[in-house]
């Protein structure tokens, strides 16, 4: 197998400039003549603007210009899924402004736009701005925002229901639990967390008053529909819009948003013909970045005498927070739906989801958007069903998985499932985890005061967005192969894996290809990069490119041989014609093709080639999560001490990488079960708005990780791969609140909700030390 080929554990070939200080981020970017800007936000959750008065801020040293609402227009952000009711009846779709005119509906919704000479200057002046503001009353919860007679947050939206929306047949699932042998019924909520990328959201806006076209550098998941959205607020067409990404330090489905920021930088910048620059703080970055998860949910299986599953019902009310960004009122329905079944054969599901607004943070996609929702949902479900029907949690996964012979298999969601083998993934991970041994560790631990639990997860994702993606390989005069694609990497490795990808089809050393990213107008039409989609979808679109590259070489080489083209063969970068000696490499070749003065049909552009592909099923990565936790029943804190990850990625890239990746997520997972409490005050005040109080998981935090892989390769591409980007984090939660769950098990608990932070498994051990 080739050093660099597909299966080869290569090191990142971007780490050596971003270790050694030579990446360059949004921030990074400073251009002639910059000013910059400050956001004034509002600091109440909800209240009325009476009157804004920005004199003084006008006047004040260094200010160019002061931006209210009255400057932007009708400028608003959309939101990409407008949705139906189960009635069948349209839901409101509130406006989400730039710029607030009349009423603020969350802690740091936006108000105004300083700009000036310095940072330091905007800063100054913003706090001269004079806002007269009315008060109003807030709500933050979730499952209390429904209740009548609470505040409302959009008074086109009665009760505070964004929609109410449900799949599946009510009907049906109700006979299922009426000729149901048992049921069970569990509770829970999914804590909502902050993204907290490392690097914070930044915007760099400049306008070419020749041209008249506007330049946003800005950290994204792919520029393409940012463009639209400004060219829209700007009044422009969208080819005087470019968007240029440079480094991105962590996206995790937050920079896939468009926020008012950027279109606020681009009109000042018109509005001033110099570039404008804008830069979140940490503290901004809490109240002003989307959020994740946020759901409360009643979750039922039926079981017959058996244990077999007969039906699920899931009823969950999700936070939207104040206001809809792009895809936000999805996550929680169709994403989530995608899975909620998991990896059993379940008979009949019925799904009802309500949405509600708040006087919060927005909340849309996070890391799995909506997956590890679901996943979080039924393998809880089956622990506490276990424990309900007095089986082993092993084997009652085991009788309900969807066996090998049953693929590719419809799920009760309406998915087509193609490949899978989770009794076989699962065995592999009980035994790395020493499943079998934990009886003697529990012994151990106890023996030293400590309660030591054993759970497992099994999780399966479906990757999505875009179907369509494009790919251009193009020969370079610098002897470089470039790739140009729609994807953006957020530090996930795309610059290897792709070259790994094209090196292995075309044979072209490693080392010379240049992966092309960030460009809107250098590269007009992109899917961008969530859900686990740049693999499956650019790899694919890159794989297509190289085969028209090599159609394109078999006439070049048969022209330069003097020979047919069905005569031409190719294989490992080398162009040779059948029966004979002569060859030519791939690279020789396409400079000879570029030195041509005249060259043959279909060569007017060289070796270059380009292609669009559209997928037509997304992949579903699955695997096996065990996590062993302790508990210091004195103090309440909960410590991961084992942890053991077997995935079916289909056919594995490299190595490398996507354990990178599995890790991330695993961690992020770990930090939302144990550690990420975001809490509101009755008034919508954010109290764990910083680093003190938002409690972030750490390397102390956790244990070494046994990571493997078992393949089973994916029927839905050419490349047999499954995305991994997010499936850490479908798998964690589960897994460690259901080790949780075990350890707290001789104390008589049945479940523990996110975040399970000390004080409250404290509170909980001295509860039930008291009861007993």
């Amino acid at each position: 197998m080739a050093k660099f080929g597909i299966g080869q554990p290569v090191r990142r070939v971007e780490d050596q400039r971003l270790v050694t200080g030579r990446g360059r981020y949004t921030d990074d970017v400073n251009l002639p003549g910059q000013v910059y800007g400050v956001v004034v936000r509002s600091p109440h959750a909800h209240a009325r603007i009476r009157r804004i008065d920005t004199s003084r801020a006008r006047s004040a040293p260094g200010v160019l210009a002061v931006l209210t609402a009255e400057d932007l227009g009708e400028a608003a952000i959309p939101c990409f899924v407008p949705m139906t009711n189960r009635d069948g009846t349209k839901a409101p779709m509130p406006r989400h402004p730039v710029l607030c005119r009349e009423v603020v509906r969350y802690l740091g919704d936006r108000v105004a736009f300083v700009v000036a000479e310095t940072k330091a200057q905007a800063r100054d002046a913003a706090e001269l701005i004079e806002i007269d503001w009315e008060v109003l009353e807030a709500v933050t919860d979730t499952a209390a925002a429904l209740e009548p007679g609470r505040p409302r947050v959009h008074e086109q939206c009665p009760n505070n229901l964004a929609f109410d929306w449900a799949f599946g047949d009510a009907d049906a699932v109700e006979r299922a639990f009426a000729q149901a042998a048992r049921t069970v019924r569990l509770e829970l909520v999914n804590n909502r967390v902050v993204c907290n990328a490392m690097e914070p959201r930044a915007a760099v806006a400049e306008w070419d008053a020749q041209t008249q076209k506007l330049t946003l550098h800005v950290c994204s998941q792919g520029g393409w529909a940012f463009r639209d959205i400004l060219a829209g607020h700007l009044g422009l067409p969208k080819e005087k819009v470019r968007i240029v990404t440079p480094d991105v330090g962590g996206g995790f489905g937050m920079k896939i948003m468009y926020y008012g920021e950027y279109t606020l930088c681009a009109f000042a910048a018109r509005m001033l013909g110099r570039p404008v620059k804008w830069t979140a703080d940490r503290s901004e970055s809490f109240v002003s970045d989307t959020q994740g998860r946020d759901h409360v949910t009643v979750a039922e299986l039926a079981f017959d005498a058996d244990h077999r599953i007969l039906g699920l019902r899931v009823d969950v009310v999700a936070n939207m927070g104040a206001y809809y960004y792009l895809y936000a009122p999805y996550i929680p329905t169709g994403a989530a739906l995608k899975v909620l079944p998991g990896v059993y054969d379940v008979k009949n599901l019925y799904y009802r989801v309500r949405g509600v607004f708040t006087n919060t943070v927005p909340v849309d996609a996070y890391r799995g958007a909506g997956r590890p929702e679901s996943i979080y949902c039924i393998e809880r479900l089956m622990d506490v069903a276990a424990a309900e029907l007095g089986v082993d949690r092993i084997a009652l996964r085991r009788k309900n998985f969807i066996r090998p012979d049953q693929m590719p298999f419809k799920t009760a969601a309406g998915e087509l499932y193609d490949s899978g083998e989770f009794e076989r993934v699962m065995d592999t991970a009980l035994v790395r985890a020493d499943w079998q041994g934990f009886p003697a560790r529990r012994a151990e631990a106890a023996a030293r005061g400590a309660l030591r639990g054993i759970g497992l997860c099994y999780y399966i994702e479906s990757t999505m967005g875009n179907p369509v993606e494009h790919a251009t390989v193009r020969f370079a005069p610098d002897g470089a192969v470039e790739v140009l694609v729609g994807t953006q990497s957020n530090g996930q490795g795309h610059e290897t894996a792709y070259a790994q990808v094209l090196s292995a089809r075309l044979g072209v050393p490693f080392e010379r290809i240049r992966i092309v990213q960030g460009d809107t107008d250098a590269i007009p039409e992109g899917g961008g990069t969530g859900g686990s989609r740049s693999l499956t979808a650019e790899g694919v679109a890159i794989t297509a490119a190289a085969d028209r590259v090599i159609e394109k070489g078999k006439i070049a080489a048969a022209h330069l041989f003097e020979a047919a083209v069905a005569d031409i063969a190719f294989a490992d970068g080398t162009f040779r014609v059948a029966g004979t000696d002569k060859a030519i490499d791939i690279m020789e070749l396409a400079e000879r093709v570029r030195a041509m003065t005249t060259r043959p049909p279909g060569l007017e552009e060289g070796l270059d080639a380009s292609a669009r592909i559209e997928l037509q099923a997304w992949t579903f990565p699955n695997g096996c999560h065990v996590a062993e936790v302790e508990v210091e029943p004195e103090t309440g804190v909960t410590r991961v001490v084992r942890y053991t990850v077997v995935d079916d990625f289909g056919v594995v890239v490299n190595p490398l990488l996507v354990e990178g990746q599995v890790h991330g997520g695993v961690v992020q997972g770990i930090g939302q079960a144990l550690f990420e409490r975001t809490v509101y005050d009755a008034n919508g005040q954010l109290l764990t708005g910083s680093f003190m109080d938002y409690r972030m998981p750490r390397a102390d935090d956790l244990p070494f990780f046994d990571f493997s892989t078992v393949e089973v390769r994916c029927r839905n591409n050419p490349l047999g791969v499954k995305g991994c980007g997010e499936a850490g984090s479908v798998g964690s939660c589960a897994a460690v609140i259901n080790a949780l769950v075990d350890a707290l098990s001789p104390l008589g608990v049945r479940h523990v909700d996110m975040p399970a932070v000390p004080e409250k498994i404290w509170r909980l051990a001295q509860a039930r030390k008291k009861a007993a």
